[in-house]
């Protein structure tokens, strides 16, 4: 009988310390498109060509990365179709080629959890924490 209440509390705490589902898939989307970004603003700078980032507004149809030549490949579609993102206060991101390219921000959406991903314009693309103040324009 003890040994099944201890391990009753084990399973409880267990499943209590698991992440969501849907919060892990929406933190590697997140990793992924801030790596994205700054390979982007990289090879922006490198060529000397403007590169712009906008979401599609269709669910599962992905993003797409124009500016860069064929050659560069930058994939266009989420890890998981159910994915949303929304550039906050524009209708899309700027890359460069300058250095610095202003404070920008988009928040990505998956089921019932969302977070955003921001710069201030020099630092790389990083998820705010929560309350945290996103850089301003």
């Amino acid at each position: 009988m003890i040994v099944v209440a201890l391990l009753a509390v084990v399973v409880g705490m267990v499943s209590v310390a698991l992440r969501d589902g849907n919060a892990n898939r929406l933190d590697e989307e997140a990793m992924r498109l801030s790596a994205l970004f700054e390979g982007a603003r990289a090879r922006s700078r490198a060529t000397g060509q403007e590169v712009r980032w906008q979401p599609s507004q269709a669910l599962g149809k992905g993003f797409e990365f124009t500016g860069l030549p064929p050659e560069a490949a930058m994939p266009g579609a989420w890890l998981d179709e159910r994915t949303q993102a929304e550039v906050l206060g524009a209708p899309l991101l700027r890359l460069g080629p300058e250095p610095v390219i202003g404070a920008q921000r988009v928040r990505l959406r998956l089921a019932d959890r969302q977070l955003v991903l921001a710069t201030d314009g020099l630092a790389p693309f990083a998820v705010l924490e929560s309350g945290a103040r996103a850089p301003t324009p």
